[in-house]
């Protein structure tokens, strides 16, 4: 399976990985090759934690534009 991820480096260097199609499913590494490596951990064992709760392997995702003034 393919899923869209979100990344970015915190206050302390750290790279934070977000999965926004699975609730809650995130994770972080030192560099940002570990952090994409957790992050793919992380999803394996979400998807194994919802299909055991049987709940919706992902929750809907879209896309929208939000028109923002000139900053």
């Amino acid at each position: 399976m393919k899923f869209t991820i979100t990344i970015y480096q915190d206050e302390e260097g750290w790279y934070v990985v977000e999965c926004p199609a699975i609730p809650g499913c995130m994770s972080q590494g030192k560099t940002e090759e570990d952090a994409m490596e957790n992050i793919r951990e992380a999803i394996k064992l979400c998807l194994e934690v919802r299909k055991e709760k049987r709940l919706p392997v992902t929750i809907k995702s879209e896309e929208i534009e939000v028109l923002v003034p000139a900053l």
